[in-house]
Formats: C-alpha cells, sequence, structure tokens
C-alpha cells in the first residue's frame, strides 16, 4: 500500500511541472494575449476549447495544426492568426495542454 502511494505520488509531483512548463510556453508564444485558461478574452477559454473538442480523438493534432496556420469561422468573426514562431513540437505540447483544460 505505501509503495502505491509514493508512485501516486511521484507520479502527481512529475505531472505538475509539465502542466507548468506548459503554461509558461503559451505565456512565452504570446497565447496568453488572445486567449485565458477559464474565460473569453479575443479568442475562446481553452476550458471551452477543451470541451469542444473532449471526443475528438484526433483533436491535438488538429489543434496543433490551427495553431501554427492560424483559423477563421470556429469561434466566431474574429480570426486566429497564424503563429509561425510556434514549432510543430510546441504545437503539439500546447495542444495537449489547452485540451487538459478544466
Amino acid at each position: 500500500m505505501k509503495f502505491a502511494l509514493i508512485l501516486a505520488a511521484l507520479a502527481t509531483a512529475a505531472a505538475a511541472p509539465a502542466a507548468f512548463a506548459n503554461a509558461e510556453l503559451a505565456q512565452k508564444k504570446n497565447c496568453m494575449a488572445c486567449h485565458a485558461v477559464d474565460k473569453k478574452l479575443v479568442g475562446p477559454a481553452y476550458k471551452d476549447v477543451a470541451a469542444k473538442y473532449a471526443k475528438d480523438k484526433d483533436a491535438a493534432t488538429k489543434l496543433a495544426d490551427k495553431i501554427i496556420k492560424g483559423g477563421s469561422g470556429v469561434w466566431g468573426p474574429v480570426p486566429m492568426p497564424a503563429n509561425t514562431q510556434v514549432s510543430a513540437a510546441e504545437a503539439k505540447q500546447l495542444a495537449t495542454w489547452v485540451l487538459s483544460a478544466k
């Protein structure tokens, strides 16, 4: 039983820095200028994006592509600009983080 608790504690501790790192990456790549986790700014709240794509198994790939190329029409008339400063790996990391928002 102690071993299981230790493993659970280690898993939680390991996951926390990864989540924090993704928030830092979102800030670094200027995502937070238009988005917030829990409220609409210029673009939708990340929790709303996560809810919308919760049942889409390809959501992380689709969102990563949209992060890099931009898009319009899904969340209203304001387009999301392309973010060419974001690498494919960073976009996938950001998309996965966004989809985990609650």
